[in-house]
């Protein structure tokens, strides 16, 4: 039996989550410690452990059939594979940094300046969509040195909280893109290959559906159900169920972590009472 062969970050943040991942699509595997390849003992699904950067060319020479990578990672490499899935976790953004110092006047800053990167294709569409001529430094390791040696006078780079820059001297201009963990594949999969990415797939969404919602249960009394159902559509309604109580009701539905206490407030002040919030493990739409 064919086994889809899927392409993981060996080490670090991405690596943890998107092993987490199919752990919470009840895939077991062996713990890949040092190794380089491992299977699943109760999914058709064969891992690799790559380097995040080899990953996209891997996939696209079939030696693996689909990856998780970062979005950055699949728009600089340019290879030619597909996003078939947004995951949500690992989000960043790419942006552009200067020294604290300067009086940043906006892209003009940038003209004829050299800075450092380490994603030069992507940095190069940018400058040329936006007509600014500068000279890109290609630097890998740790581009926000860059500037403080006197190497570049900015520098492109994956921003999450901005600390790592404050702490170099720098501060956050222009953001390029943001990115987040996503499913990319060949795009010459056979069918059976296909069969069980189909199944994999499932099993993603209906776990990040999951992680995103909340399941929410709260009595009520009758003449406020009208004023409720406009504030807890559901998957597409609420399931509403008489209580022993004449003239009240338990009401069951799902909302978004999102706008959670937002909803909680606006229930409390239509009358619900009782609210019991429940995580979800699974949700299949």
């Amino acid at each position: 039996m064919s086994k889809l062969k899927v392409a993981l970050q060996k080490n670090g943040k991405l690596s943890e989550k998107s092993l987490q991942l199919l752990q919470d699509c009840g895939i077991k595997f062996p713990n890949g410690g040092s190794k380089l390849i491992t299977e699943a003992t109760n999914f058709p699904v064969e891992i690799l452990f790559l380097r995040d950067d080899d990953i996209p060319k891997y996939v696209e020479n079939n030696i693996a059939d689909v990856g998780i990578i970062g979005e950055n990672i699949f728009f600089e490499t340019q290879n030619q594979i597909k996003v078939i899935e947004k995951l949500g976790f690992s989000q960043c953004r790419l942006s552009l940094a200067v020294p604290k110092e300067v009086n940043y006047p906006g892209l003009s800053y940038f003209q004829h300046k050299k800075i450092a990167t380490s994603y030069p294709n992507i940095l190069q569409r940018f400058f040329e969509n936006n007509d600014i001529q500068a000279s890109v430094e290609i630097i890998t390791g740790s581009v926000e040195i860059a500037p403080g040696i006197g190497l570049a006078d900015g520098i492109c780079d994956i921003v999450s909280s901005g600390s790592t820059l404050f702490s170099n001297g720098l501060k956050e201009v222009e953001k390029i893109l943001s990115s987040e963990a996503v499913f990319v594949a060949n795009t010459r999969l056979n069918q059976e290959k296909n069969k069980i990415l189909d199944k994999l797939l499932f099993r993603i969404r209906a776990t990040i559906h999951a992680k995103g919602n909340k399941y929410i249960l709260l009595n009520a009394p009758d003449h406020a159900l009208a004023k409720i159902y406009t504030i807890l559509p559901g998957i597409k309604s609420p399931t509403v169920l008489p209580l022993a109580q004449k003239g009240w009701s338990s009401i069951h539905s799902v909302i978004n972590e999102d706008s959670f206490w937002d909803i909680i407030d606006a229930l409390k002040d239509a009358g619900a009472e009782g609210i019991l919030v429940i995580p979800i493990e699974k949700m299949i739409l």
